[in-house]
């Protein structure tokens, strides 16, 4: 059962976000360019039923109504697969790629129950491996038609009983109360005070106050470990990166909207999964899963934008003729095409997109595009068991370059290149992979960035590309 409607004159999706975050347990994949492609639907929700938390085999299900909590001792790809199934509801609306289900993350060191090596990296920020809250009732906003729709499921109870639609009516109330609350503070100047970046205040003084979790000595050492590990065969390519913190005690949900104002992307996400609010803005699809096809997107190959439209464009055309990045990108689409043959059906696997470039506000990507067709009797769980994490952020070989980033990297990376996104009860599933992404625990701010390291590769370069991509959070916090 699914009860759905439109809504007239909706708010933006900004005040819909700031208002429905009042509620627990907030979630926005926020679909912010690129309507007509990769950003057509964004969704919203809040107040789930169901809480899934993970560390490594640990998971605990949390029942959000009756506040009980169920403890299990499983793997997780296997717990989610069951969860779905015991949750399984077919779609109706017939046009939403999402209507009811989960929410959440998966962070990169769930890649240790994949391909089974020691961890030994920390986890100094006591994030889970996992976070997943189960929805009933979402706001959906398709931008190519600018509508915005209003859906409840009446989950958890039994579909199409009458305490079902009931649960279903009363979530629609809350949801209009919603929209008419958003309307009105849309109105105010209080909130155009909010989300008017030239109109925000300083709270940072810029890169003086960034802490990494490497120096620069070490980085460098760690680079050259790598460059060793290529000259004797081990791999062709690894992902470094390096962690920066700086003290941060302002609004995360003004922060994000600034966050996102800057730098759009069709991928971003915002959770609070309780001590820590995960805040992404990332151009990067990891895995779609429509019905039995499948789709990944890696990124591999970038260059700054230009500043003047003559340069912009000899920019993008260098990134697509270098033979450099030709070369590393070929060998990660080679990569994903490998993963999604595991489960794709025998022959299914093709690239209907090959090095393109894709232009944002501030970086030109190249971009590739893997599919196939799922092999009958793998569910979602095991398409997504058998493909993580990404490998445009590991490096290839894949197990032996995420061993090298286990061993070199000093603290866990968490949410950061794993995955955010939706997973429907139908089993369709969209996710992203987590770069260009920040995470908000105990008054500071934490992000991530790096870079492929490959044979030609100089310590110093890749250490200062470190500090040039950090210098887009840079911004968004000295002016948010």
């Amino acid at each position: 059962m699914l009860l759905i409607e439109s809504v007239d004159r909706p708010p933006s999706a900004a005040a819909l976000f700031l208002k429905l975050s009042e509620k627990p347990v907030p979630a926005w994949l926020d679909a912010n360019i690129d309507a007509k492609n990769l950003g057509r639907y964004s969704f919203m929700a809040a107040d789930p039923f169901l809480k899934i938390t993970a560390y490594g085999h640990q998971i605990i299900e949390e029942n959000c109504l009756s506040r009980e909590k169920t403890e299990h001792r499983s793997p997780f790809f296997p717990f989610l697969d069951n969860l779905q199934k015991r949750w399984r509801r077919p779609k109706e609306s017939g046009f939403l790629p999402f209507e009811s289900g989960l929410i959440g993350y998966l962070g990169y060191e769930l890649g240790h129950q994949v391909e089974d090596f020691a961890q030994t990296t920390i986890n100094d920020l006591k994030m889970p491996d996992a976070f997943f809250a189960a929805y009933d009732a979402l706001i959906a906003i398709d931008h190519l038609t600018d509508t915005t729709w209003l859906l409840a499921s009446g989950l958890p109870e039994k579909s199409e009983s009458p305490t079902a639609r009931i649960r279903a009516r009363r979530r629609l109330d809350e949801l209009r109360e919603i929209v008419v609350a958003a309307r009105r503070d849309e109105t105010k100047s209080t909130f155009r005070k909010k989300t008017n970046p030239k109109k925000t205040k300083q709270t940072t003084s810029g890169e003086d106050r960034l802490e990494a979790n490497f120096s620069y000595s070490s980085y460098q050492t760690a680079i050259k470990k790598i460059l060793d590990y290529i000259a004797a065969g081990d791999i062709y390519q690894v992902n470094l990166s390096q962690r920066f913190a700086t003290p941060f005690s302002g609004s995360h949900r003004d922060f994000y909207l600034h966050f996102r104002n800057l730098s759009p992307a069709p991928f971003g996400a915002y959770i609070e999964s309780g001590e820590h609010c995960i805040m992404s803005n990332s151009p990067e699809r990891y895995l779609l899963i429509n019905g039995d096809y499948i789709e990944t997107r890696p990124i591999k190959g970038t260059r700054p934008r230009g500043s003047t439209a003559q340069k912009d464009a000899d920019l993008g055309q260098e990134l697509l003729l270098s033979p450099k990045d030709r070369a590393e990108h070929i060998m990660i689409v080679d990569l994903e095409r490998n993963d999604l043959g595991r489960v794709a059906d025998y022959g299914s696997v093709h690239v209907p997109e090959m090095q393109i470039l894709e232009s944002y506000a501030n970086v030109h990507h190249m971009v590739s595009t893997v599919a196939a067709r799922i092999r009958p009797g793998k569910s979602s769980s095991d398409c997504l068991y058998n493909s993580f994490p990404g490998g445009s952020i590991t490096g290839a070989p894949k197990l032996r370059s995420m061993e090298i980033i286990d061993e070199l990297e000093p603290t866990c990376r968490g949410v950061y290149t794993g995955s955010i996104g939706y997973f429907d009860f139908s089993g369709d599933l969209d996710f992203n992979i987590a770069i260009r992404t920040a995470i908000a625990c105990k008054n500071h701010l934490y992000f991530q960035v790096g870079g492929g390291i490959v044979a030609d590769s100089d310590p110093n370069d890749e250490y200062q590309e470190t500090r040039t991509k950090a210098s887009a959070f840079l911004k968004a916090l000295m002016t948010s």
